[in-house]
């Protein structure tokens, strides 16, 4: 296949996607540096490196697409890009099982006890009682976002026999039988014992779980969250953490990650959560599998040959 121009490719993509066009590879790519090498090109392949803003799309005269590996098209200013005639496509799909399995170990990890007392274990300590954990069955998750990734950590749910409630801001009218979907985050609020975040970020999920959405839960939960970091509100994590108001938290996303790019008082709240015994954390590698590296790939190949 031939693509008649140059692609810069600023994500890490499958072997796949390399064939057969004229590549400007630079997965490292500051926003700075982009101008100068975009200006060639008629297509990007993107992750989360670049800000496709109005500047940086003016900066590119033939640029024809726009393709984003995995989800979240929040990099990319697509309105912009649609009043110039430039498709955006993403991949959302081909890393939402990659997602779902991380999200589901997490929780497993909680519950059980696993990353701390191997720590415990590793250190010479054997704490039985001190350990003893819960069943997630006959427990109630709320999933928040019921998109791609929501669906398939619903469905691994349900073999765990949990109660699932499903809340996304668009209707949904095609749940599982499995899944009882909700209209707002009443039942939510009233009934979850694990809060699990599925959302790109927004206006309006910016701080999505902050202090008012953590007084209005009637239990003490988990919360899961590998969708965008600034979807929680960090700040208010030690001390509903400390006080029991949260039972646990995994984590693998933060704002403004990584923590060198935090401020000192950032870096300091980061650090102080990551050592908390009841936080699982990991450094946004959810949806970074091997598998997920390919699937999300052969999406996109298949999406950009259409547009030919």
């Amino acid at each position: 296949m031939s693509y008649r121009g140059k692609v810069l490719l600023a994500a890490p993509v499958h072997q796949v996607l390399r064939d057969g066009y004229e590549l400007l590879s630079a997965s490292g790519i500051r926003q700075g540096e982009a101008p100068g090498l975009i200006s060639s090109c008629v297509g990007v392949v993107t992750s989360t490196r670049l800000q496709l803003d109005a500047d940086l799309i003016d900066a590119a005269p033939d640029l024809r697409w726009i393709a984003r590996m995995g989800s979240g098209m929040e990099v990319i200013d697509v309105a912009y890009a649609t009043s110039k005639d430039i498709i955006c496509i993403g991949s959302p799909e081909g890393n939402s099982n990659a997602v779902a399995e991380h999200a589901l170990g997490m929780l497993l990890g909680i519950t059980k006890r696993i990353a701390h007392s191997a720590e415990e274990v590793s250190a010479g300590m054997w704490l039985r009682e001190e350990n003893r954990g819960t069943e997630l069955e006959g427990k109630t998750i709320g999933i928040i976002g019921f998109g791609h990734t929501g669906r398939a950590f619903a469905r691994k749910l349900q073999s765990m026999d949990m109660r699932i409630l499903a809340y996304d801001k668009y209707a949904i009218n095609d749940a599982p039988t499995y899944v009882e979907p909700c209209d707002g985050l009443e039942r939510i609020w009233e009934e979850a014992q694990v809060i699990s975040f599925h959302v790109p970020i927004a206006e309006d999920t910016y701080h999505y779980y902050d202090i008012n959405f953590s007084e209005r839960m009637k239990h003490s939960a988990i919360l899961l969250n590998t969708s965008r970091g600034s979807v929680v509100d960090a700040s208010i994590l030690p001390g509903l953490l400390k006080t029991g108001r949260l039972l646990g938290a995994g984590l693998d996303v933060w704002e403004n990650e990584p923590p060198e790019r935090m401020s000192g008082p950032q870096r300091a709240l980061f650090g102080a959560v990551a050592v908390m015994p009841q936080v699982i954390m990991t450094p946004h590698i959810a949806g970074y599998t091997f598998e997920a590296l390919y699937k999300m790939s052969a999406i996109l190949l298949e999406r950009i040959l259409r547009l030919k």
